[in-house]
């Protein structure tokens, strides 16, 4: 089928090479390039350049790639209805987890979950926010439960859950936690270890910091809060983290007029059809949201 050989397109874009779409698709290496060649040979241009080891998309594939990826999730959002029609929640749950959401938010959810819903095969990928917010747009995942955008995406739906007080930490030694409360200007004057500037938790720290004229260059960074927590505690730099993540290496700092938080919840597609057991777990959140606010 000429679904197949897309499927293959798409893996090879994805993963970067031949060899790694046929691991993952548990095909031959001869057989994924014949998929390709016959879906190059329908469409009458070639997809890819080979670049020694390497593989580049052409114009050609650059240009068929989204479409590629629309047709993929078009039929998967057809399957996802027809299986619907019995009500039965059960199947894959093609699931994505921020680290923090992951580790912190998820694990008595994700045991209940399972305790309900035996018949669910739950497929958890642990990607970035913003990772995340992509494969989502792109039909890869169903839904994904992340740090919420600081800008809504119009492709998508968002269902806040939880929200995250975040506070400055420092090491005990460290000049800030000795002088706490402190006013914002004395964060500039101290290396910092951030999330990566591409990071929606990072825009959250920079544009409350700009409100109070200040600006900062983080010395390291890591989208690992975990990582951030035991670079900070060494004392290389002051850093920003979930309030509940406090250490005993830690001593929370006192920014006079600093106010972070962050939200966090659930990204869906706005126009594919949730699987019943997708729909299950929103609404198990949901649930777990208006028990806590109420």
């Amino acid at each position: 089928m000429q679904t197949d050989a897309i499927r293959a397109f798409v893996a090879i874009c994805d993963l970067g090479s031949f060899q790694a779409a046929a691991d993952t698709l548990h095909l031959s290496q001869p057989a994924i390039s014949k998929r390709l060649a016959t879906l190059e040979q329908r469409l009458g241009h070639a997809l890819f350049d080979r670049v020694g080891r390497g593989v580049a998309l052409t114009e050609a594939g650059r240009a068929y790639l989204p479409h590629a990826r629309e047709l993929l999730a078009v039929l998967a959002d057809g399957q996802r209805a027809l299986d619907n029609l019995g009500g039965k929640v059960a199947g894959p749950l093609r699931l994505a987890l921020s680290h923090h959401v992951g580790l912190h938010r998820m694990p008595d959810i994700l045991r209940a979950y399972i305790r309900h819903y035996p018949q669910v095969s739950p497929e958890v990928v642990f990607l970035d926010s913003e990772a995340a917010c992509r494969r989502v747009a792109n039909g890869e995942l169903e839904i994904a439960v992340i740090t919420l955008p600081t800008v809504a995406d119009p492709q998508l739906v968002e269902t806040h859950i939880w929200d995250d007080p975040m506070r400055v930490f420092a090491a005990h030694e460290h000049p800030l936690a000795r002088s706490s409360p402190v006013g914002a200007a004395a964060l500039a004057e101290h290396p910092a270890v951030l999330p990566p500037t591409e990071s929606y938790t990072y825009g959250i720290v920079v544009a409350a910091l700009a409100r109070l004229g200040v600006t900062v260059t983080p010395r390291m960074t890591s989208h690992y809060l975990e990582t951030l927590q035991m670079l900070a505690a060494t004392g290389i730099g002051w850093t920003v983290l979930p309030a509940s993540m406090h250490h005993e290496e830690l001593v929370p700092v006192e920014v006079r007029g600093l106010a972070l938080t962050r939200r966090l919840g659930v990204i869906r597609h706005p126009q594919r059809s949730l699987s019943n057991a997708a729909g299950a777990l929103l609404t198990m959140l949901i649930d777990e949201r208006d028990a806590d606010r109420g």
